[in-house]
């Protein structure tokens, strides 16, 4: 019976001790879920003004980019965005009026061999097929991701430079006209003089025929200046047409005949070209190679050598002309295709600037090296051979020589 009570007390006694326990757990839960729930709304406050703030940024960017979208639009140039691998994922209106359509998922190089063409004077630019000249800029994206290519309209500009240039010749024509009145004026003189007196009845044969020659020379030299004065002022505006590279120079050897056989020079005309057909100026072109073998005539003087070698690659033809007179020193040679610069004291200045504006014309380049004492060499480079042109009967194409050696 006692056992029994003891028993009851001590089960009487765990229970107690259990709801004691619960209701103290009870107590830390309610303290813990209380905590929780400031740490709920805490935490929500602050995602709430994350979220504003994160709204108010995309409705930001979104401000932004509609702005930088109308300014793309109405920007006076054409822009292509391409990806990795050079298709066009992006282009404003202007890149569609210049490059036509369709121009999205594209490749770039399809759309450049569809609409655009090369030019020889400038790698920067392409002319477009309605005949607009556009300047192309590249640049890579960050991180490799592609690139974004800026066409913008040079027409225009080019065409006020192009009258601003001859403005600018027509100006140096004035001031040349002036400076050359008496370089025309003491040939004019010298000839009028021989030409009197070739009336003579007392003139023998011998001084009528050096009076001749005389008269000859200095009307050549009258032509030569009043050839210059024409090709400066066309500022290389020449008309191209077909013609023989041997005929050319056929001309070349039989001026030097006359003008530096006198003086005992040899020279010899080397012609390596395969093909003989060239496209340009006949006339500028013999002109051009004429004053620089007139300059080489004379800063030779007497005796001397002058060799004229021509050569092929591609399309090009190159001529080098080389003499073994008293050479230039290096300042000179940087300022000798100058308008009305010359080491002369008869010079006009214009022989050499001619030289460069018949080669620019043609789409080439001139260089000039020289060495004092040890002769001056002169190479033109001309992309003008290979041109279409209907042979002579029986297929004679004039290139009858490869080779002249003469004293």
């Amino acid at each position: 019976m006692n056992t029994s009570k003891a028993q009851k007390a001590n089960k009487t006694e765990q229970l107690t001790d259990a709801f004691r326990m619960f209701n103290e757990l009870s107590q830390n839960l309610s303290i813990s879920y209380q905590g929780l729930e400031e740490q709920v709304a805490k935490l929500h406050c602050e995602l709430a003004a994350a979220r504003s703030e994160r709204l108010k940024t995309l409705e930001e960017k979104e401000k932004l980019a509609n702005r930088l979208e109308k300014i793309l639009a109405a920007l006076p140039a054409g822009v292509i965005v391409l990806d990795v691998t050079g298709k066009i994922v992006d282009c404003n209106e202007m890149a569609v009026d210049f490059l036509g359509e369709p121009l999205k998922e594209l490749p770039w190089s399809e759309v450049v061999a569809r609409s655009m063409i090369t030019v020889s004077d400038n790698p920067h630019e392409r002319r477009l097929l309605n005949g607009k000249r556009v300047n192309m800029t590249c640049r890579q994206l960050e991180n490799d991701t592609g690139q974004i290519i800026l066409l913008s309209d040079v027409s225009e500009m080019q065409a006020l430079q192009a009258l601003l240039n001859q403005q600018k010749q027509l100006s140096s024509m004035g001031e040349m006209v002036a400076s050359m009145a008496h370089q025309v004026r003491t040939p004019l003189a010298t000839a009028i003089l021989y030409a009197s007196q070739m009336a003579n009845p007392a003139l023998n044969h011998d001084k009528r025929q050096r009076f001749s020659r005389k008269i000859l020379e200095r009307l050549q030299y009258l032509e030569r200046q009043v050839n210059d004065m024409l090709i400066f002022a066309k500022d290389g505006r020449l008309a191209m047409e077909s013609f023989f590279l041997s005929g050319l120079l056929d001309h070349l050897s039989e001026a030097l005949k006359d003008y530096a056989g006198q003086c005992g020079i040899t020279w010899r005309i080397i012609n390596d070209a395969e093909d003989d057909v060239m496209l340009g100026n006949q006339d500028a072109l013999r002109g051009a190679l004429m004053n620089i073998l007139n300059n080489a005539v004379d800063a030779i003087g007497r005796g001397g050598d002058i060799q004229i070698r021509v050569s092929q690659f591609d399309d090009n033809v190159r001529f080098v002309i080389e003499d073994d007179g008293p050479g230039m020193a290096p300042e000179l040679c940087q300022r000798i295709f100058e308008p009305f610069f010359s080491t002369k004291t008869s010079g006009t200045g214009l022989g050499l600037a001619v030289v460069d504006s018949v080669v620019r014309a043609h789409g080439g380049q001139c260089e000039c090296i020289s060495t004092l004492g040890r002769g001056t060499v002169f190479a033109l480079t001309l992309p003008c051979l290979g041109q279409q042109f209907n042979p002579l009967p029986g297929g004679f194409s004039g290139k009858n020589h490869n080779q002249r050696d003469v004293a």
